[in-house]
């Protein structure tokens, strides 16, 4: 196994592997290098982020950070179930569907923005039209486009309409509901809009964001005000969580150094399966992988139960399909084999031999080290496959112009089953969406179609299951493997658990 060089974190700690590196530096901590742990219990619960949010108003929040945390500031009529992500009553008491297009939501008569002001139907109606509003300029403007009309029929009662047949209504939903007089206001980054979650700004300042326990809301007061920090250096990270000066971190971890930070005195780690998926990309409409045969060759060149094992640390499960196992519209199916012979078979009968690639992948190390081992992998058939490492932007941007062969990416939140429309339907080729490896294909978009208008769970189920068929059958998509949600706590947060998509409502039931 490859490994990983790390700078030295601490005066005497020499370049070594990232995890043997962080295990001499936390064994020195532990023999009294830096200050002991602090006792104050009564300070905030610390959580540690690599980047910063770009801007804590949930109508214009799209990066991870950002909206993690505006869900702990807002709630939505429903919140999905941490382990399913199935749609939940939240500031809805319930709802009954009237026909395929209509929706009658009963609302709770308990509740109060943090401003005191009551919440009610106007403000639902307010909400979902600000969403939609060109003026507002939403970046989830989309969320709420098969909405025709919401009208309140009473205080605590909102009838919404379809323009179409929609499945995937109640978990848009979970969209942030705000105050009917400053829905459609301009924008507010600083995250003064008020809200109905479990926390309130307290304070914010360059690398740190304050939440107090917000006194109302959909749910119970907290009992600790949480500190949102961001420390960019894993290395740092694991040095401020060692040293008691830090609390909470999810998934900011490479597996490796999992079982040193377990080690430590006062850590422990927790994990659960993720609703995420890791796939590889292939841009399937042009050159040699337009042929399915060599497309279906390269499926099976990977051995990515070894990947998952090893530099994964068995933290993450080999994927046979689309959709993660604990997903409500899951269907089990026989692991995709690990067979090099049949795969060279393949590619010799279709000609394909020999074969440069290039496989585009992030700047991260532990993605750096993962496409290697998937260009040692495809070495073994006869495939010459070049890792190209990209920042984010670059690689996005040259994968929406198709300017690629292959990337490894990920889906990081498969709440709902519908998002695979962005990545699969022919509507959804750049710049309309992200179908970046041009699927063009009429069974594929005739079952996504059905997905997306279908409201049976068991119906759905079933198009979903005959979609993920044809998919690992032509090799639109290749599923690669199912990460968990890992959390590294100390032990004032050791309760916490993330949920299957990867969010931090736990910190609000933290005692």
């Amino acid at each position: 196994m490859r490994v990983i060089e790390l700078s030295p974190a601490c005066r005497g700690v020499a370049r070594s592997s990232r995890a043997a590196a962080v295990t001499l530096v936390l064994a020195a901590l532990s023999a009294g290098c830096t200050p002991g742990r602090a006792k104050d219990e009564e300070r905030p619960i610390e959580l540690l982020v690599p980047t910063d949010a770009e801007t804590l108003d949930p109508r214009h929040a799209t990066d991870a950070v950002a909206l993690r945390t505006t869900r702990l500031l807002h709630a939505g009529l429903v919140r999905l179930d941490p382990s399913t992500l199935e749609p939940a009553p939240y500031l809805a008491r319930s709802w009954r569907w009237v026909d395929d297009r209509t929706l009658s939501v009963e609302l709770r008569g308990d509740v109060r923005f943090h401003s005191g002001a009551p919440f009610g139907a106007r403000d639902v109606v307010a909400t979902i039209r600000a969403f939609q509003s060109p003026e507002v300029g939403s970046r989830h403007a989309r969320v709420v486009d098969a909405i025709g009309e919401v009208r309140a029929d009473a205080d605590d009662r909102v009838t919404v309409t379809l323009r179409r047949p929609h499945a995937t209504l109640l978990t848009d939903l979970e969209l942030p509901i705000l105050r009917a007089d400053e829905a459609s206001s301009k924008p507010r980054p600083d995250g003064s809009l008020d809200g109905l979650g479990p926390f309130v700004i307290a304070s914010r300042e360059p690398g740190a964001i304050g939440l107090a326990p917000a006194k109302r809301g959909a749910l119970p007061p907290p009992a600790r005000a949480v500190t949102i920090r961001t420390v960019h250096d894993e290395n740092a990270r694991a040095l401020r969580m060692h040293a008691g000066r830090a609390d909470l971190v999810v998934n900011g971890f490479s597996p490796t150094l999992l079982p040193a930070l377990e080690s430590a005195p006062g850590l422990s780690v927790s994990a659960r399966p993720g609703a995420n998926l890791t796939y590889m990309l292939a841009r399937c409409d042009r050159g040699p992988l337009a042929d399915v045969r060599v497309r279906k060759a390269l499926a099976i060149a990977l051995d990515r139960a070894r990947i998952a094992r090893t530099l994964l640390a068995g933290r993450a499960t080999a994927a046979s399909t689309l959709l993660p196992p604990s997903h409500w519209a899951h269907t089990d199916a026989a692991p995709i084999p690990h067979d090099p012979d049949a795969a060279r078979r393949a590619l010799a009968e279709a000609g394909a031999l020999p074969l440069r690639l290039t496989l585009l992948t992030s700047t991260d190390r532990l993605r750096g080290t993962i496409a290697r081992q998937i260009a040692q992998d495809l070495a073994a058939v006869g495939v010459d496959l070049e890792v190209v490492p990209l920042e984010l932007g670059t690689m996005l941007a040259r994968l929406g112009a198709g300017d690629f062969e292959l990337a490894t990416l990920q889906m990081p939140e498969v709440t709902e089953p519908n998002v695979l429309h962005v990545f699969l339907h022919s509507s959804s080729v750049p710049p309309a969406g992200a179908n970046r490896g041009r699927v063009r294909d009429a069974d594929v978009d005739r079952l996504l179609e059905a997905g997306a208008s279908e409201r049976s769970p068991a119906a759905r189920r079933e198009i979903y299951a005959a979609l993920e068929r044809l998919v690992r059958d032509r090799a639109l998509l290749v599923p690669l493997w199912h990460e968990d949600q890992v959390a590294v706590a100390s032990a004032r947060a050791a309760a916490f658990r993330p949920s299957a998509e990867g969010r931090w409502l736990d910190l609000a039931a933290l005692r």
